[in-house]
C-alpha cells in the first residue's frame, strides 16, 4: 500500500499545481494558433511546445540541468541565437523595395517611436512605485515595441539579464500575433478611401546597388554607433552573401538549414520561460502589458507618419504600409497587403510594404544600439 501511495506521489498528476495546468493550456493555445490559424507557426510551434514541456510536473526540463535550460543558456544567455537569426534574416532580405522608394525609411523610423514611448512609460511606472524597473530594465522592455525578437533578446542580455526570459516571451508572442493585433489599429486610423490608395510601380534597383548598400549601411551605422554593429553586422553580412552571388552555398545554408535549426532551439528555449513559477508573477505580466503597448504604439506611429507624408509629401502612399515599419518580417508586410486587398481586390501592397518592413529591422537595430550606448554610458 505504501508503495502505491509513493508511486501516486511521484506522478505528474499529484504534483500538478494550478499554475502549471494554466500554463500548459496557454502552450496548447499557442499550438492551436500556429496549427489551426497559421499564426507564425515557425515560432509558435516550438514556443508553445516548449511551454508545455516546461510545465510538466516533476520533469525539470526548464530547471538547471534540464535540456530546455541548456538550450536557453547556450543560445539565449550568450546572445548567439539572436545574432545567427539576424544573419539568416539578412540572407532572406531584399533591400530593393527600400532602395526603390527611400521615403519608406521614415515609416520604419516612425514605427520605432513605440520603443521610446514604452521606455518612458516603464520609467514612470517605477517613479510612481507601481513597478520596480531600473533604467536598464525600461530600455530592454521598450525594445519589444520593435516587434523584433532577436533584437529584444540581444538588448535584454546586455542590459537586463534577469528579465530576459519574460522579454523574449513577450517579444516573440507579439511577433507571432501580428495578424491579430495590427488590423484593428490600422482600420481605426485609416479611412476606406485611404486603404484603397494604389501605389505606383517601383523603379528597378540594380544589382550593384544591392551589393553596395549593405556595406555602406554597416560602415555608416557602425562608425557612428558601434553598439549596433553586432546586430547590423550579421544582418548586412547575410544580405551581402545573398546579393554578391558568388557564395550561393553559404547563402542557401544561412537562409535554410542554419536559421531553421537555430529557430527550433530558440523557440524551445523561449518556451522554457513559460513555466508557471517564472511567468505568473507581477513583473512578467507587467512586461507583457508594456510590450503590447509598445507594439501598438509602434504600429500606430507608422500609420500616422504615412498619413502625414501623404498630406505634406505629395501623396501616393497608402497609410496601411506604415504599420509594416515594425520589424516583424515579413508578417507585418503581409498584413498591410491583406488589408489593402480587403479594401480593393486589385490593390497589391506587399512589395511596397517591404520597404518600411526592412527599414524597421534597421531602425530597431539602431534603437538597440542607442539604448545600449545611452544606458551603459549613463552607468
Amino acid at each position: 500500500m505504501d508503495q502505491l501511495v509513493q508511486l501516486w506521489h511521484n506522478t505528474g498528476l499529484y504534483q500538478m499545481t494550478p499554475g502549471q495546468g494554466f500554463m500548459i493550456l496557454i502552450g496548447m493555445l499557442l499550438l492551436y494558433l500556429a496549427i489551426n490559424k497559421n499564426f507564425e507557426p515557425l515560432l509558435l510551434v516550438p514556443i508553445g511546445f516548449g511551454g508545455v514541456l516546461a510545465n510538466i510536473p516533476g520533469a525539470g526540463l526548464a530547471e538547471a540541468g534540464g535540456v530546455l535550460h541548456m538550450f536557453y543558456v547556450v543560445g539565449i544567455e550568450s546572445a548567439a541565437f539572436p545574432l545567427i537569426i539576424f544573419m539568416g534574416v539578412g540572407a532572406m532580405t531584399d533591400f530593393g523595395p527600400l532602395l526603390a522608394n527611400p521615403k519608406t525609411l521614415f515609416l520604419g523610423a516612425a514605427a520605432q517611436f513605440g520603443i521610446f514611448a514604452t521606455l518612458m512609460g516603464a520609467v514612470l511606472l517605477s517613479t510612481f512605485g507601481i513597478m520596480d524597473f531600473s533604467l536598464a530594465d525600461a530600455a530592454a522592455i521598450g525594445i519589444i515595441g520593435g516587434a523584433d525578437g532577436p533584437t529584444s533578446i540581444y538588448v535584454a542580455s546586455k542590459l537586463a539579464p534577469d528579465l530576459l526570459g519574460a522579454i523574449a516571451v513577450a517579444s516573440y508572442s507579439y511577433m507571432a500575433l501580428v495578424p491579430l493585433i495590427q488590423p484593428p489599429i490600422m482600420r481605426a486610423l485609416t479611412t476606406e478611401a485611404e486603404r484603397k490608395i494604389k501605389m505606383v510601380q517601383q523603379r528597378h534597383v540594380s544589382h550593384r546597388e544591392k551589393i553596395i548598400f549593405p556595406l555602406l549601411l554597416l560602415l555608416l551605422v557602425a562608425f557612428l554607433l558601434p553598439d549596433a554593429a553586432p546586430l547590423l553586422g550579421m544582418f548586412c553580412f547575410g544580405n551581402l552573401m545573398k546579393e554578391c552571388a558568388v557564395v550561393d552555398r553559404l547563402s542557401n545554408t544561412t537562409q535554410n538549414s542554419l536559421i531553421n535549426t537555430v529557430t527550433i532551439f530558440l523557440g524551445l528555449a523561449v518556451g522554457s520561460k513559460l513555466s508557471a513559477d517564472k511567468f505568473l508573477d507581477i513583473t512578467t505580466l507587467g512586461i507583457v502589458l508594456l510590450g503590447l503597448a509598445a507594439f501598438s504604439i509602434g504600429t500606430a506611429s507608422g500609420v500616422i507618419m504615412a498619413k502625414l507624408m501623404n498630406k505634406w509629401g505629395g501623396g501616393g502612399i497608402n497609410p496601411l504600409i506604415g504599420s509594416a515599419g515594425v520589424s516583424a518580417v515579413p508578417m507585418a508586410a503581409r498584413v498591410s497587403n491583406k488589408l489593402g486587398l480587403e479594401a480593393d481586390p486589385h490593390n497589391f501592397l506587399l512589395m511596397h510594404a517591404m520597404g518600411p518592413n526592412v527599414a524597421g529591422v534597421i531602425g530597431s537595430a539602431v534603437a538597440a544600439g542607442v539604448m545600449i550606448n545611452y544606458v551603459s554610458g549613463g552607468g
